[in-house]
């Protein structure tokens, strides 16, 4: 005997999480699932319906069919209990009779009945199950009445009030987004900061030089990084910074320099031409020491 779960979601934009939630509570043993794909309407017929269809083929006397709640598999009354003319087939629990399949529903106001009885000796659709089910049904349809009635009680107080019923209008996310100026292809891009590692003689000799008050600031908040007897001085400022302290180095080319000074400025401008270069002043790098 198989356990047939039948599921379905009225739009692509429902989930089967509530069913699914509710079939697990009931402890199924080896449910064989058959979903509908998204946005299976439930104005169409249950018997018209793909996977539906697909499970009256599968099914074998003795089995059961689980649903989490009624209206998955049938939208009204009018599906349960009528026989379509137009479409020439047999309602849904005339097939599931003539088939002997069992329903179980496990959620909502038929979960406790069996709708598949039917007397033992006509065969005909219990009174009783009839019964139920029409005035379940009528229950159902005065509940959506108050329901409608209210919701229009509300539309003609707000509409009193001047408020206008409908959708809001939509908004364009450009309205949301601040005004945006396109920049001036003229103006340069600002240039940003650039760490370079300047070698000891070149910052001591810089030390002693006149400076402006940002060349003096920069230097002032390098940070020294020892390395054997000598150190580096660890110096973050924009290009334009390290261009001006490499052209006030250059007296350490003359001769009256100290024969490891020309070496260490040549270090510095080495890297200053690679990782600020005045071709490429927004370019943003880490020196190699």
């Amino acid at each position: 005997m198989a356990n047939l779960v039948y599921k379905r979601v009225s739009t692509d934009q429902q989930s089967t999480d509530r069913q699914n939630l509710v079939l697990a509570e009931a402890g199924i043993e080896d449910p064989v699932a058959f979903e509908e794909a998204a946005g299976t309407s439930s104005r169409l017929h249950p018997l018209q319906r793909p996977k539906f269809a697909e499970l009256l083929v599968y099914a074998r006397p003795g089995d059961t069919v689980h649903i989490s709640e009624m209206f998955r598999l049938v939208r009204g009354t009018g599906h349960i209990l009528d026989v379509l003319d137009v479409l020439d087939v047999l309602d849904v629990l005339d097939v599931l009779h003539r088939d002997r399949l069992a329903l179980r529903i496990h959620d909502g106001a038929f979960s406790a009945m069996d709708l598949t009885a039917r007397h033992p000796r006509t065969g005909e659709l219990l009174s009783t199950v009839k019964f139920m089910v029409q005035t379940l049904a009528a229950a159902g349809d005065l509940q959506r009445d108050l329901q409608r009635e209210l919701t229009y009680d509300g539309l003609r107080a707000a509409e009193a009030k001047g408020n206008k019923g409908g959708r809001r209008p939509a908004i364009a996310v450009a309205d949301l987004l601040p005004e945006y100026t396109a920049a001036d292809p003229d103006t340069s891009t600002p240039e940003l900061p650039v760490v370079l590692d300047m070698p000891g003689k070149v910052a001591d000799f810089l030390r002693a030089t006149e400076l402006e008050p940002a060349e003096r600031t920069t230097l002032d908040q390098g940070v020294t990084v020892r390395r054997g007897q000598g150190y580096t001085l660890r110096v973050t400022a924009v290009p334009v910074i390290h261009r001006r302290l490499l052209d006030l180095c250059q007296a350490l080319d003359g001769t009256a320099a100290a024969p490891a000074q020309p070496k260490a400025r040549r270090e510095y401008e080495n890297r200053v031409n690679l990782h600020a270069p005045a071709t490429n002043l927004g370019s943003q790098s880490r020196s190699a020491t």
